[in-house]
């Protein structure tokens, strides 16, 4: 077993997750294209907002794809460099 998978189980089962509910393969390509098409802070904040919109039961369907896709297109859709605020 790799650390990563031991961590995920352990993990969800602090959380009262079931291991089997996480794509942690469709979360780390996210979370790498948020990392390298945005800005690193970004991948880890996203996360969690697509953690948070998924408990409150508001994430669409495809919300990975969307985020994945907006982070992708991400220096296309910004006309000018952004500062963190």
């Amino acid at each position: 077993m790799n650390v990563l998978h031991e961590w995920t189980i352990l993990a969800c089962e602090e959380l009262g997750v079931d291991p089997a509910r996480v794509d942690r393969d469709q979360i780390l390509d996210l979370t790498k294209e948020v990392a390298h098409g945005v800005a690193r802070p970004a991948a880890p904040l996203t996360a969690y907002l697509l953690g948070l919109a998924q408990g409150a039961g508001t994430a669409p369907e495809d919300a990975v794809a969307r985020l994945t896709t907006l982070a992708k297109n991400w220096s296309r859709a910004t006309k000018e460099t952004l500062t963190d605020d």
